[in-house]
C-alpha cells in the first residue's frame, strides 16, 4: 500500500538504468576511435589505388560526427512521431549495425584485408550510421530520463546519463587496452606534406586485425541496449501528447504514487493543450540559451582532449600514453559523480560557473607549461584539472538543462536544434584541434600549444559570464513550470 502511495523507486531506477545504457553507447562509440585510429591509418596506408593522407585520416576519424549531426537533427521529429522509446530502439539497432560493419567493412562486396578507396567509403558509411545512433541517443536519452523522473531528483538522474557517457569512454579505453594486449600500435612516419608511411617493424596484427576487434566490441552493449529498451515504458508526457491518458496515469502512479500522479497528469495536460507550438512561442531567448549551452559545452575544447588523449600524452613524452588516458578516464568518472550527487543541492548555475573557472585554470596551465622541460607533470596535472572541472559541470549539467529547460510543447524540436548545434561545434573543435595544436610561429614549435589552450581557457571565462548573466536556475522546478517561467520572462 505504501508503494502505491509513494511510488516505486526500484521501478524508476530500473527504467532509468536502461535509458542510460544509451549514454554508455554514446561514450563508447565516440571514444573507440582513440585506440583504433593508428591501426586503421596503417591499414589504409596500404591501399594501392589512392594515397591515404592526413586529410583523409582526419575525415575518417571524424566521419561519425557527420552522422551525429544528422541523428540529432532527426531526433525531434523521431521523438514526436515514433515516441521516445521506439526512437531509442532505432538508435540501438544503428549502433549494432555500425559496430559489425566497421569491424568487417569488406562484408559481401570486397576481398578481406585489401584496402581501397571504395572500402574506405564503405567504412565511413558504417561510421556515419553509428553516428546517427549517437545523435539520436544524445538527444533522446536525457529527454526520456527527464520526462519520467520526478522533479526533486530529475537533475541527479539526468546526470547519470553523463556518467554513463564517461563510463562508456572509460570502458572502451580498457577494452582497447585489453585487445591490444602484448601487441603494439604501428609506427607512422611522415614522408612528405601530409603523407605518411608505416615504419618497418610495425606489428602486423594491429594493422590487419586489432582495430577490427575494437570497433566490433561495441556490438555487445549495443545488442543488449536494443533488447532492454523494449522492456521499458513510453514516457507519460509523450503518452499524453498522443491522447493515451490512462496509460500515462498508470506509469505516473508506478513512479510517483497515486496521490501525486493525478496532480502531475493535470499539470501535463494543462501545458500540452496543443501537440505542437511554433518554435519561438516562448521567445527567442529560450532557444538561444539552449543553443549556446550546447555551443559552449563544445567550444571549451574538451573533446579535443578526449579524442586525441593518447597522442597528446605521447607528445608530452609519456612512456605509455594509454596508461595516462585510462587514468584520465578514472578521474573523469570520479568528478562526474561530484555533479551527480550535488546537482540537486547546489543547483545547475553554481556547478556550471565553478566548472568554467576550473577549466580556465587548467587550460591556461597547459598553455603556459606544455613543451617546457621539467614541467611535464604540471602540464599533465593541468590537463587533469581541465578535464575534471568539465566532468563536474558542463559535461552532465548541460545535458540536464537541455533535457528540462524547454517547455513541453516545443521540447522535441528545441532539443533537436540544441543537440545538432552541439555536434556541429564538436566537429569544428575536433577537426580544428590538430592544425591549431601544430601551428608554428617562426622557430617557436610550441606556439600552437599555448594558442590552442589559451583560446579554450578564454572561452571558459566567457562561458562563466554567459551562465551568470543569462541562464535561469531550474533546480526543483517541474517540466511544466518551464512554460510559466519562459512566459514570465517575456518574449
Amino acid at each position: 500500500m505504501n508503494q502505491q502511495q509513494q511510488g516505486s523507486k526500484l521501478y524508476l531506477f530500473s527504467i532509468v538504468l536502461v535509458a542510460v545504457l544509451g549514454g554508455l553507447l554514446f561514450g563508447y562509440d565516440t571514444a573507440v576511435i582513440s585506440g583504433a585510429e593508428k591501426g586503421l591509418q596503417a591499414f589504409f596506408l596500404g591501399a594501392d589505388d589512392f594515397v591515404y593522407t592526413d586529410s583523409w585520416h582526419g575525415f575518417t576519424c571524424a566521419s561519425a560526427l557527420i552522422g551525429c549531426v544528422i541523428g540529432s537533427a532527426l531526433s525531434g521529429w523521431m521523438a514526436s512521431s515514433l515516441g521516445r522509446k521506439r526512437s531509442l530502439f532505432v538508435a540501438g539497432l544503428l549502433f549494432f549495425v555500425s559496430a559489425l560493419g566497421s569491424m568487417n567493412p569488406e562484408f559481401l562486396f570486397f576481398n578481406h584485408g585489401e584496402a581501397s578507396m571504395s572500402l574506405l567509403v564503405v567504412f565511413n558509411i558504417y561510421r556515419v550510421i553509428g553516428g546517427i545512433g549517437v545523435g539520436l541517443a544524445s538527444a533522446i536519452c536525457p529527454m526520456y530520463i527527464g520526462e519520467v523522473a520526478p522533479s526533486g531528483i530529475r537533475g541527479m538522474l539526468v546526470s547519470w546519463n553523463q556518467f554513463a557517457i564517461i563510463f562508456g569512454q572509460l570502458v572502451v579505453y580498457f577494452v582497447n587496452f585489453m585487445i591490444l594486449g602484448e601487441h603494439t600500435n604501428p609506427i607512422i612516419a611522415s614522408i612528405g606534406e601530409g603523407i605518411n608511411a608505416v615504419a618497418p617493424g610495425s606489428d602486423p596484427w594491429t594493422i590487419e586485425t586489432g582495430w577490427r576487434y575494437m570497433f566490433g566490441s561495441e556490438a555487445v552493449p549495443a545488442g543488449l541496449f536494443a533488447l532492454l529498451i523494449c522492456l521499458v515504458p513510453e514516457t507519460p508526457r509523450y503518452l499524453v501528447m498522443v491522447g493515451d491518458d490512462a496509460k500515462a496515469l498508470h506509469i505516473l502512479e508506478r513512479i510517483n504514487g497515486t496521490s501525486v500522479a493525478q496532480e502531475i497528469l493535470r499539470d501535463i495536460k494543462d501545458t500540452i493543450t496543443e501537440k505542437t507550438e511554433k518554435l519561438f512561442s516562448y521567445g527567442f531567448l529560450c532557444i538561444f540559451i539552449g543553443i549556446m549551452l550546447s555551443v559552449f559545452q563544445q567550444t571549451v575544447g574538451i573533446n579535443a582532449v578526449l579524442y586525441y588523449a593518447p597522442r597528446i600524452f605521447g607528445d608530452m613524452g609519456m612512456d605509455n600514453p594509454m596508461v595516462q588516458t585510462v587514468i584520465m578516464g578514472v578521474v573523469n568518472i570520479l568528478f562526474t559523480l561530484v555533479a551527480v550527487f550535488t546537482v540537486e543541492k547546489w543547483g545547475r548555475k553554481p556547478l556550471l560557473i565553478s566548472g568554467s573557472i576550473g577549466m580556465a585554470i587548467g587550460a591556461f596551465g597547459v598553455a603556459l607549461t606544455f613543451g617546457k622541460a621539467g614541467l611535464e607533470i604540471v602540464t599533465m596535472v593541468s590537463i587533469m584539472v581541465y578535464s575534471a572541472s568539465f566532468m563536474m559541470s558542463w559535461g552532465p549539467i548541460c545535458w540536464v538543462l537541455i533535457a528540462e529547460i524547454f517547455p513541453n510543447t516545443i521540447r522535441g524540436k528545441a532539443v533537436a536544434i540544441a543537440v545538432a548545434f552541439q555536434w556541429i561545434f564538436n566537429w569544428i573543435v575536433s577537426s580544428s584541434f590538430v592544425p591549431m595544436f601544430n601551428m608554428r610561429l617562426g622557430d617557436d614549435a610550441n606556439f600552437g600549444h599555448w594558442f590552442t589552450y589559451g583560446l579554450y581557457g578564454t572561452i571558459c571565462v566567457i562561458a562563466a559570464v554567459f551562465v551568470w548573466r543569462l541562464v535561469p536556475e531550474t533546480k526543483g522546478k517541474t517540466l511544466e513550470d518551464m512554460s510559466k517561467m519562459w512566459r514570465g520572462r517575456g518574449k
